[in-house]
């Protein structure tokens, strides 16, 4: 299953300073002082007509903790327990806000990005125009990687 729909993507390992200092402030806000982090952080550029699917991120790719660091263009995210679908919230994320998904939020809830005709936040219209987000994720435990060798 595709879960992003009307994007591009890339990993990026170097950054300016300026950025360098913005993402240290990004991962000293999200991750313990016990967590490694992988190297490379993902970007995420989404088209005004894009969106993302509900989906929980495996396992295999990345451990308990992910922060998202949203620009350009305010949207919506909403939050759906897996066990229990009653179960759910939404994030209105505006230019420059950081959401982090940790422990259950990570892992019991799945998170998506709503389409534009349905990114509404309570009874507020919430116009998507493009969307990048800078995403950081903490590495998965060892066990759980999957082995290159193989």
């Amino acid at each position: 299953m595709q879960a992003i729909h009307g994007f591009r993507e890339t990993e990026k390992s170097r950054w300016s300073e300026a950025s360098r200092a913005i993402l240290q402030r990004v991962q000293a806000a999200a991750f313990g002082p016990g967590q490694t982090l992988l190297s490379a952080v993902h970007v995420l550029d989404l088209e005004p007509r894009g969106y993302i699917k509900p989906h929980v991120d495996s396992v295999k790719f990345c451990g308990a903790t992910i922060a998202g660091l949203s620009l350009l263009s305010p949207s919506v995210m909403r939050l759906v327990h897996t066990q229990e679908p009653g179960e759910w919230l939404e994030l209105l994320l505006e230019p420059g806000s950081l959401y982090i998904l940790r422990d259950s939020a990570r892992y019991d809830f799945s998170h998506e990005i709503l389409r534009d005709e349905e990114s509404y936040f309570g009874e507020r219209r919430v116009p998507r125009g493009r969307r990048i987000s800078v995403i950081c994720r903490s590495l998965p435990p060892a066990s759980q990687r999957p082995n290159v060798c193989e």
